[in-house]
C-alpha cells in the first residue's frame, strides 16, 4: 500500500489517508481480508499523529470498509463486489454533482461540458 500525505493539500490529513485506503480497495490493491498496518506503524511510517491515523481507521470502519479486531488489527472487510461497485457509483455521482454545480457557477452549458468530457475521456 503506497500512501502519500501532502502537507500543502487543504484536505485534512485523516481524509487524505482515508481516501487513499478507499481508493486502494476500489482498485483491488487491497482485497477483502487483507490486514492493514497497525495504527501506530502507519502513523510512524507516514510521520503523522496516531490520533489522525485512528480517526481515518474509525471513519473507514464506520463506512464498513474495514473491520478492527481488538488486539488483532484492522482488516479490509468482507464486502461483496456489488457493495464496492455501489460505493464507486456514489463517489462518482458526488463528483459529477460538484462538476455540474461548478459549471452552473461559470455559466458553462451542458453541451460544452459534454464536449469537454468527450475530448478528455
Amino acid at each position: 500500500m503506497n500512501i502519500k500525505i501532502s502537507i500543502s493539500d487543504t484536505t485534512p490529513i485523516y481524509e487524505q489517508l482515508k481516501n487513499q485506503i478507499k481508493k486502494a480497495i476500489f482498485l483491488g490493491e487491497l482485497k477483502s481480508g487483507d490486514m492493514l498496518p497497525s495504527i501506530r506503524q502507519l502513523a510512524k511510517a507516514l510521520k503523522i499523529s496516531v490520533i489522525t491515523t485512528k480517526r481515518a481507521y474509525d471513519d473507514l470502519e464506520a463506512e464498513n470498509f474495514i473491520i478492527s479486531k481488538q488486539g488483532k488489527g484492522s482488516y479490509v472487510s468482507e464486502q461483496s463486489i456489488e457493495f464496492i461497485k455501489e460505493k464507486r457509483k456514489i463517489l462518482i455521482e458526488e463528483k459529477i454533482t460538484e462538476l455540474i454545480n461548478l459549471c452552473k457557477t461559470y455559466s458553462i452549458e451542458k453541451s460544452e461540458l459534454m464536449y469537454m468530457i468527450d475530448l478528455l475521456f
